[in-house]
């Protein structure tokens, strides 16, 4: 193991985690002994594993959450979506699987396709700090954006009425629909949200070595193993590029 790497760490003898609990296609469950389970503590694990370290899995709520969490040391690696706000101060690698994003309509409402929503006077739910929630921002033209806290509170705040459209996951939106008689999900994507390892800017080290583990991951098909394991096989997919 690279000593630069151990120079990097708060703690030379731990890997501390940040994993967003919010995500149920990447945290699908609890262990035994407390600590999360599902895809992105699998991959943090493996990770720790191969540095001969100790990991400590530091849960909060949403991502935005973790995020903020940087501020105060609180974590060596990260497991969120990589999103061009977070990397104004968080140092991301290459994204190691996708989730799609869409919305969930009435009924009858005009809008056949994701990008009909953006028009004048649209009000568009959607959660607060969510990956999904900051493409929105920076790329609708017309609609406006009103936001609630986590998926659940976004669901709550459509079916209370005034909004035109529901921002969201496809996978979750699966079960979503079944909960708003009435509506439909609109076919295709506005987004993918890529979900990604980052890590303190300064530890340059630390992230190469990630970076390394998440191209191995996907090209030996680990990360396909553990969408498979966990249950979330065609609701999460292994990233692409181009």
């Amino acid at each position: 193991m690279s000593d630069a790497i151990l120079a990097e760490l708060t703690d030379p003898t731990t890997l501390r985690v940040g994993v967003n609990m919010g995500n149920m296609l990447l945290v699908t469950g609890e262990r035994a002994n407390g600590d999360p389970d599902g895809v992105s503590p699998d991959m943090s694990g493996e990770i720790a594993k191969r540095l001969g370290l100790k990991v400590e899995y530091k849960c909060y709520p949403m991502p935005g959450d973790v995020a903020d969490a940087l501020a105060e040391d609180a974590w060596d690696i990260c497991l969120i979506a990589a999103e061009p706000k977070r990397a104004e101060t968080i140092s991301f690698c290459k994204h190691y699987t996708e989730i799609e994003a869409t919305y969930i309509v009435p009924e009858d409402s005009p809008f056949q396709k994701p990008e009909d929503v953006d028009r004048p006077g649209v009000r568009i739910a959607v959660a607060n700090r969510a990956a999904y929630d900051l493409y929105l921002t920076r790329s609708l033209q017309h609609a406006t954006l009103e936001r609630a806290t986590g998926l659940a509170g976004a669901v709550e705040l459509y079916k209370a009425g005034g909004c035109d459209a529901l921002a969201g996951l496809v996978p979750a939106f699966k079960k979503n629909i079944q909960e708003l008689p009435g509506n439909r999900v609109l076919p295709g994507r506005f987004t993918a949200v890529t979900q990604s390892i980052g890590t303190k800017p300064a530890n340059v080290n630390l992230k190469q070595f990630c970076e390394d583990f998440i191209a191995e991951s996907i090209a030996n098909g680990f990360v396909q193993s553990l969408i498979d394991k966990h249950g979330v096989t065609g609701r999460l997919m292994v990233a692409t590029y181009d």
